[in-house]
């Protein structure tokens, strides 16, 4: 059901991001500031998913799926947006998805059978998410001058 939700969100994001955030307007509007609140709706989703995966039991096969599912999710709003910034940041936000992917096929199992992550390792990965994740909020926001989106 969680997965129906997020595509759902995914999908009314997409469309919102291509008449709203990423239109290239120059005065502020509803539209722009719903748009972005839905695509950070979307983002937050995605990022808190991606950092509940790097935390949860299982195998690093596992997570590394979920995470290549988050990072996919963010590559298909990247493509849809038409505003330069809010693409390059969405961008970063998947490639920041990718490396959590890929460091997650890389976590250790101990001698129970549960994995092992490097705590600063893991730290440094979420911290990167979070990071790209803030860069998006940051470009789509409603202007307060007519600077275009």
């Amino acid at each position: 059901m969680r997965g129906t939700k997020t595509s759902a969100v995914l999908v009314f994001a997409s469309a919102l991001l291509l008449s709203g955030c990423a239109s290239g307007g120059g005065t502020p509007s509803t539209a722009v500031a719903g748009a972005c609140e839905t695509l950070q709706g979307a983002l937050r989703d995605v990022s808190n998913g991606a950092q509940n995966a790097l935390n949860a039991v299982g195998s690093p096969e596992e997570i590394q799926a979920k995470l290549e599912d988050y990072s996919s999710r963010a590559a298909e709003l990247a493509e849809k947006a038409d505003n330069p910034d809010v693409a390059d940041a969405l961008a970063t936000v998947d490639e920041k998805l990718s490396e959590a992917a890929a460091f997650a096929g890389t976590i250790p199992i101990n001698a129970d059978g549960e994995v092992e992550p490097d705590p600063d390792a893991l730290a440094e990965q979420q911290a990167s998410i979070q990071e790209a994740v803030d860069k998006v909020k940051a470009v789509c926001v409603e202007p307060t001058e007519p600077a275009g989106y």
